[in-house]
This record gives structure tokens, C-alpha cells and sequence, in this order.
């Protein structure tokens, strides 16, 4: 029988093997094994998978609940060949994790962030382009509902603009998809892609689609710096304010404005959510109803639409 530190790599590399990074759950069942090695034992029980998960003792819940849930997905597969492994079960160390409650920009709000993005200063030639690439991820993000790993994962490759779609390449839980776009975006990004040529001729720069000042793809952190600046800049957030919209939420804004003019439209929302589920790369239809309860607008066409059924049946 293979060891519990064998046992856990075959487990990783089939999984990996379907497309699942694994990285937080690879280094935590890693250490779990080593725990388990200190306390000289061969298989896993509920005991031990329960005192490693609570390890250290000033973690917060989702982080021990996040542990414990890396030690029932092994043992789920290492009961296969070792009986004698107990699987923790669920609500063992309860946990409900609470969502960001989302901002709803508004129209304007959007058109004034992007010219926001526009009106950057460029001190240095090598710049230039930035005013433009922030202009165009950001509209990018705003119509398409990407999240912001997909946008900044773009390759040139990537955007097709004869056929007018996207393809979103190993995105969460490895998932890839094609994403449509609207012709009017379409012309953004060929305008953005003929100055990226532009800027760029006859010097090394990335394949992505976004580039920073450097020719590289463009650094996570800086992308929220630079909207965090320009969200102060234009009234969104305070001066000192610490939270405040997010980039995640023009994903919010997307799906809920979707779901509105389906509405407005006299379409049925619930059995046209699975198409809005595919094309935000959901990967359960839960998630995106999620969305229903997550706008006031949403409500009111939704009470509207029952009230309508109540006149009809009274």
C-alpha cells in the first residue's frame, strides 16, 4: 500500500491532470502529511485531520474550514484503497462565508472612469500607451463581464475581432470559453491594438493583450493602484477611504444589467440564466442567481412582473 505522502502526490497529479491548479491545496495536504508523519500515523482519521485543520490556534474560522475542506477531498479518494480512513464530515468546522456586497456603478460613473483613464499624465515617451491600455480595460471589463485574471490573461491571439469574440483560456477551476463582442467594443479594441503597434514597433514587448509601460503583462497590483487613484480622483472613493468600489464589481454591474433588460424585454430571466451562467464562465447556475437578490432594479422588475401574474389570476 502506498504511503500517505504517496498517496497524496497521486492525488494532486490527477487532479491537476483534469485542470485544477491546486496550489493552496497542494501546499496544505503537504503539510498534513508531515503532521500526520510526526504523530507517526498511516491513516487518516477524523481526529487528527481535525487538530491539524485548527493548527495554529489563531487562524480564522474560513481558514481552519479551508483546511479541514483539503483533507476531505483526499480522503475522499484515499478511502478508495485504505478503508480504514474516516472522511470529516461536512459542517465539521462550520464556516459561511459572507460576499462583498457589490457596488452598482451607474453609467455615468463609468464614462467618467474612463475618461479618467484618459486623462493621465505620461512623464516619460515609454508611457504613452498607458492612458489607453487603462482605457480599454477597463471599458473591456465593464462590458464583457471578465473577471480581471481573464482580462490581463489575454494574448493578442487570444482576441479575434473579425469574428467579434474573445476566447478566455484557462480560467477558474481551469475552465476556458468564448466570449462574444459587441461591435461597438470591437472598435476599441482595434483602435487599442493599432497604437499597441504602433508604440511598440521594433521593440520586445509581451504577447498579452495588456501591456505595462515595460512591455510586460500588466502587474495586478498595479492595475488597482492606478484604479484606486483615479476612483479618488473622480469622487468614488474618499481621500483615506480603505474600501470602496471594486474592479469585481463591473462584473456585478454586467450581469445585473443583462438580467434587467431581459426583464424590461418580457424574456424569462430563470430559464435564461444558464447562457448568462456560461458566458460569465460560472461554473454552477447557483452562482449566478446569486445575482437576482444583488440589485434593487432587479427586484423591482421581478415585483413588477408578479404583480402583473397577480392582476392576470384576480
Amino acid at each position: 500500500m502506498n504511503t500517505l505522502r504517496q498517496a497524496v502526490q497521486e492525488y494532486l497529479t490527477l487532479r491537476r491532470g483534469l485542470g485544477f491548479t491546486l496550489k493552496e491545496t497542494g501546499k496544505g495536504l503537504l503539510d498534513f502529511v508531515t503532521f500526520m508523519e510526526q504523530h507517526r500515523a498511516t491513516t487518516v482519521t477524523q481526529a487528527l485531520a481535525l487538530a491539524w485543520a485548527q493548527q495554529p490556534l489563531n487562524t480564522s474560522p474560513a481558514y481552519r474550514a479551508q483546511r479541514l475542506s483539503f483533507v476531505r477531498g483526499f480522503a475522499y479518494h484515499r478511502s478508495a484503497t485504505d478503508p480504514r480512513t474516516q472522511i470529516p464530515p461536512q459542517g465539521l468546522l462550520p464556516f459561511s462565508p459572507k460576499r462583498a456586497r457589490p457596488y452598482l456603478y451607474s453609467d455615468d460613473e463609468i464614462r467618467r472612469l474612463l475618461r479618467a483613464a484618459l486623462s493621465m499624465s505620461c512623464r516619460y515617451e515609454r508611457g504613452a500607451l498607458r492612458p489607453w491600455t487603462y482605457y480599454c480595460l477597463f471599458g473591456l471589463l465593464s462590458v464583457s463581464g471578465l473577471r480581471l485574471g481573464e482580462a490581463c490573461n489575454l494574448k493578442l491571439q487570444d482576441v479575434d475581432l473579425q469574428a467579434a469574440v474573445l476566447t478566455i483560456r484557462n480560467a477558474k477551476f481551469g475552465r476556458s470559453r468564448l466570449v462574444p463582442l459587441h461591435a461597438s467594443t470591437c472598435q476599441v479594441l482595434a483602435d487599442y491594438l493599432a497604437r499597441r503597434r504602433r508604440h511598440w514597433a521594433g521593440r520586445p514587448v509581451s504577447s498579452s493583450l495588456f501591456v505595462s509601460s515595460w512591455g510586460n503583462r500588466l502587474d495586478y497590483g498595479e492595475i488597482h493602484r492606478t484604479f484606486y487613484a483615479l476612483s479618488r480622483q473622480i469622487g468614488l472613493r474618499g481621500a483615506s477611504d480603505r474600501h470602496g468600489p471594486r474592479l469585481h464589481d463591473m462584473r456585478h454591474v454586467f450581469a445585473t444589467n443583462t438580467l434587467v433588460r431581459w426583464y424590461q424585454s418580457g424574456q424569462d430571466p430563470e430559464r435564461r440564466l444558464p447562457i448568462l451562467s456560461a458566458y460569465l464562465g460560472h461554473v454552477h447556475v447557483a452562482d449566478t442567481q446569486w445575482y437576482l437578490s444583488a440589485s434593487p432594479e432587479l427586484m423591482r422588475e421581478a415585483m413588477r412582473r408578479l404583480e402583473g401574474r397577480w392582476e392576470d389570476l384576480s
